[in-house]
């Protein structure tokens, strides 16, 4: 084996196990009954700040697609980097959320409940893949591999929009339309 894909195949593995790690936890918050209960601590909150950073994250991709149309290297990968880190506090929130909370029933309308539906199956299923989509992405621009993180970001760009955008979409669909 070529020691040069030697880190290549290390880099790959970590992101699938990270990816695979965060999918089972989540996975687990759903479907077991809650770690501890709601009155221990006030979590309410957490779906509206969950909502906001979601849809902070897409402007942040927005922007940063921008810049990178227009050659602006630094401000791209400032938001980038911004991106990713709202979406991860986004997921320690996600989870703080639903270990003391569980899940939150669809209480709308009957009418509105199959396109609710439709978006929360590709928002979940869309979410799991664009984790090692991400860090793919996010791996390889930062080792200026710039032609393969060009590849694989035609990828995970519109994936991650959509999925920043059908977050704050489910949101409003399960808390504000009743």
């Amino acid at each position: 084996m070529n020691t040069l894909q030697l880190p290549k195949t290390r880099i790959a593995w970590v992101i699938a196990g990270v990816s695979l790690l965060v999918v089972l936890i989540v996975v687990m918050l759903l479907t077991r009954p809650r770690a501890f209960t709601a009155t221990q601590v006030d979590v309410s909150a957490l779906p509206t700040l969950n909502a906001l950073l979601n849809a902070a994250t897409a402007l942040l991709l927005t922007a940063a697609y921008w810049f990178i149309r227009h050659r602006q290297i630094r401000r791209h990968r400032f938001c980038m980097l911004s991106a990713f880190s709202l979406s991860v506090l986004f997921l320690v929130c996600y989870v703080i959320y639903h270990a003391f909370a569980g899940s939150t029933r669809f209480t709308g309308p009957d009418a509105i409940r199959p396109i609710y539906f439709f978006v929360l199956f590709s928002h979940v299923v869309l979410a799991a893949l664009v984790l090692p989509l991400t860090l793919t992405t996010l791996y390889r621009g930062l080792r200026s591999n710039f032609m393969q993180h060009r590849r694989i970001a035609r990828w995970t760009l519109p994936i991650w929009l959509y999925v920043s955008i059908s977050g704050v979409l489910v949101y409003v669909l399960l808390y504000h339309v009743r």
